[in-house]
């Protein structure tokens, strides 16, 4: 919405500067995204008069002139007819940008003789297109300020145009008149009234209209009038230049007058020649099929059910969007039909979208116009007419009726208080809504509300506090600290389960790994390689076929993202995401996984050019490091018999027991990733965050560390097994013999066959022991010994090497 600066001073008494309406206006709510000052651009030039004008010794059209200045008299070459003596004059100093050459003046010589500056005319300061002459000043201090005097003698010429913009409830603010208003209420000057007085009618309007049955609850108010004998062409300079300044090209004053009034009042309005037209006019819905060249310049076609306005001839204009080219004002329209009616804004919307027509009418209809105005705003712009256009009206054409807005809400004085936490007395709230336009009523703290008719926003008290607090300004809100439920420190935020799933993220981001976040859905060929993909988990309405079921886990989205990433060329790939994953479809079927993905080589080339693919025991490690992230325990058992998923030999699973699972790592199955389009192998880890057992005492703090001053004992042991037995199950029987003192159990050598014998294998184990309460003597050291050999030879069928 733009308006200028003397254009809202016909609205409102005040003597504030731009620079306070300008503030007061982003304070009230209504944001200034721009200003144009034409002052600012004026501001370098001074007044000057001419002590002498000579002729050039050199050239015939120029004179030699002597120009007192603040900087006292200085010679300036001028070629302008009517550069004398005596006269007040608009001097540019070198140095001075002059914007209708786009020029910054110098000090120069013409024709041999120098010149200090220049003597300018209107459309070198972009006044007007005159040019034949320099300026002449009627009055006039030498030194003034050129801006300072246009803004005291013909402030026109300086007048700065303020844009604001306008939410979608504010639709009172798109007139001049309802800023104005707002300006008002907050004590920014006195709002200005203007009554309306009916014209009265001198003929019975030979136009008449009429509203269809079924178009009533869309058109419910249409009046309009005949006006003859005007004379139609350029509007006065006055109204030009007011249309110029917000950036509308004036047409016609018949035009303009619309113009006007639409942004004076935020109310449209259309003019159609009544020479062009056939019979009466009738509002009614379109059929389908109908079509309409508009004022635009284009062809319309309509869908059934948008509102026209008809005459005989057919379609001429439509409804609350824009008229038709046919009924169209031109310089020979001597007789109008001036319509001004009320549409409804959600119909309005539908057909200005569906026709992709954006026009002021329709912004404005489609927020809403003040029903209460549509027959004002006929005669106002009549009186106007005739002012400008000369004529004599008809009577007034009434179909329908105005829209009944009339409505009241109760307003809790102290609401205030509680809704936006401001102390504001209630004779104050009486006088900010009194101001507004509403209409308070009530002795004690609950007042009844009238709502005026141009606030169709207002739908209940909160509204009403909201009126109340931006007249009060929202600046003078103080921050007040929340009050705590519970005295002391207060509880922690994040739940053990939230503390997890961080703990996660930030420990998989330090190792290097990018997240990524996948959709919940997947396609079903997805979801049954990782064990879903049922109907449990369909989707009844997927928006695609590709998300037609809940994910059974993360690794399916993480490699459909390796996927696209290969097929970019980046091969080497450190994935994860954390989020939850669906065993089922009813409320609370899933569970929170943290998943890892690694493909590629673990770093670049070395100076030799070798690089070192990834494998299990990259995985292995991170999927350690972030188990400990959590709080896991570090003594677990690696088992095996994960899902089919997994590569059978190159996984494992990490348990505190047979039934309990904290995760798996290992390398991802062959065939899943041909299935996946993913170049492998690749090599991955999920994490169950909610099988960790919960700390026995839950602090604050980190726990102190646990670190034995006694000396640890290692021993190795040499098992010969049968070829089939996996080294991990020598490990896990050996941890379990004696679980108290038994630290660590390694495997440093593996040696298949030759004196062995067929189908054999050697594996040596190194045990670290590690006491905590005395030093082991070699009795203790012997038993723990024995206690090995029994539970890995009764587990494995293991005997020591000779």
């Amino acid at each position: 919405m733009k308006f200028t600066l003397s254009w809202l001073k016909e609205h409102l008494d005040t003597t504030a500067s731009v620079e306070e309406i300008v503030e007061t206006l982003t304070d009230i709510g209504l944001e200034v995204e721009e200003v144009v000052n034409p002052a600012e651009k004026l501001r370098a030039f001074i007044i000057g008069k001419v002590v002498s004008a000579e002729q050039h010794p050199d050239a015939d059209r120029l004179r030699v002139c002597q120009v007192e200045t603040k900087d006292g008299v200085q010679q300036i070459i001028c070629g302008a007819p009517n550069a004398r003596a005596g006269i007040t004059v608009v001097v540019a100093h070198p140095g001075t940008y002059v914007p209708g050459i786009d020029t910054t003046i110098g000090v120069g010589k013409i024709r041999g003789v120098e010149s200090h500056g220049m003597m300018a005319s209107e459309r070198e300061l972009e006044l007007s297109d005159e040019h034949t002459g320099i300026i002449e000043l009627p009055s006039g201090e030498v030194g003034q300020s050129f801006a300072d005097w246009l803004a005291k003698n013909d402030p026109g010429r300086v007048d700065p145009m303020i844009e604001i913009a306008i939410t979608p409830n504010r639709q009172d603010a798109l007139g001049v008149h309802g800023i104005a208003r707002d300006l008002a209420a907050r004590g920014l000057g006195k709002l200005i009234e203007k009554p309306v007085e009916p014209v009265p009618g001198k003929f019975p309007s030979p136009v008449g209209v009429t509203i269809d049955a079924d178009a009533l609850n869309d058109a419910p108010h249409f009046t309009g009038r005949v006006i003859r004998g005007v004379k139609n062409g350029p509007s006065p300079a006055w109204l030009q230049a007011r249309l110029k300044a917000i950036g509308l090209r004036p047409i016609s004053v018949l035009v303009d007058i619309t113009n006007f009034f639409t942004y004076d009042q935020n109310r449209p309005l259309h003019v159609f020649d009544v020479d062009k037209m056939l019979g009466d006019l009738r509002v009614h819905r379109a059929k389908g099929g109908e079509s309409l060249l508009a004022l635009d310049g284009k062809t319309y076609t309509f869908a059934e059910g948008q509102l026209l306005i008809s005459d005989a001839n057919g379609v001429e204009s439509i409804g609350g969007v824009m008229g038709g080219e046919e009924t169209g004002c031109t310089e020979e329209t001597t007789t109008v039909f001036l319509e001004s009616a009320w549409w409804d804004p959600i119909r309005t919307a539908f057909t200005g979208r569906d026709l992709k027509i954006n026009s002021d009418a329709r912004y404005r209809f489609e927020r809403g116009v003040d029903p209460a105005y549509t027959l004002p705003g006929l005669e106002a712009a009549t009186q106007m007419v005739l002012d400008l256009c000369g004529g004599e009206a008809s009577e007034v054409v009434e179909a329908g009726a105005p829209v009944e807005t009339a409505r009241s809400f109760s307003l809790d004085t102290k609401r205030v208080q509680s809704l936006v936490g401001m102390s504001i007395p209630k004779a104050e709230q009486v006088g900010y809504l009194t101001a507004l336009g509403f209409t308070p009523e009530g002795d004690g703290d609950v007042l009844e509300v009238g709502v005026p008719s141009w606030r169709l926003d207002v739908h209940g008290e909160a509204d009403l506090v909201e009126e109340v607090a931006r007249m009060a300004s929202l600046t003078k809100l103080e921050p007040q600290p929340m009050r705590r439920p519970k005295s002391g420190v207060p509880e922690p935020i994040l739940t053990p389960m939230q503390l997890r799933e961080r703990a996660a993220r930030r420990t998989m981001a330090a190792l290097g790994y990018n997240e990524c976040v996948t959709y919940s859905f997947i396609d079903k060929a997805s979801a049954e390689l990782f064990g879903g993909g049922d109907d449990a988990a369909r989707l009844e309405n997927p928006i695609s076929t590709d998300m037609s079921h809940m994910r059974p886990a993360l690794l399916p989205g993480l490699l459909q993202a390796a996927a696209r990433n290969q097929a970019r060329g980046f091969g080497d790939l450190a994935l994860f995401e954390v989020g939850a994953a669906f065993h089922g479809g009813e409320p609370g079927e899933q569970h929170l996984l943290a998943t890892g993905l690694l493909i590629g080589h673990s770093g670049p080339r070395d100076p030799h050019g070798a690089r070192r693919p990834v494998d299990v025991f990259d995985v292995k490690a991170d999927a350690e490091a972030v188990l400990a992230a959590m709080g896991a325990p570090a003594k677990v058992q690696i088992l095996r018999g994960a899902r089919d998923w997994w590569h059978p030999g190159r996984h494992g699973m990490i348990c505190l027991g047979p039934k309990k699972v904290l995760g798996v790592f290992g390398e991802l199955h062959p065939k899943i990733l041909r299935e996946m389009d993913v170049k492998g192998p690749a090599m991955a880890f999920t994490l169950w965050p909610a099988e960790i057992p919960m700390p026995r005492k839950a602090t604050a703090s980190r726990g102190a560390l646990a670190i034995s001053d006694l000396q640890a004992v290692e021993r190795d042991f040499a098992f010969v097994v049968d070829a089939r037995v996996e080294a991990l199950d020598l490990v896990n029987a050996a941890s379990g013999a004696d679980k108290a003192l038994i630290d660590d159990v390694r495997v440093f050598d593996e040696f298949v066959g030759g004196s062995l014998g067929e189908g054999r294998k050697s594996i040596a184990l190194t045990v670290r022991l590690q006491p905590a309460e005395k030093t082991l003597t070699e009795e203790e050291i012997d038993a723990v010994g024995r206690k090995i050999v029994e539970k890995v030879g009764a587990a494995t069928g293991a005997v020591l090497r000779g």
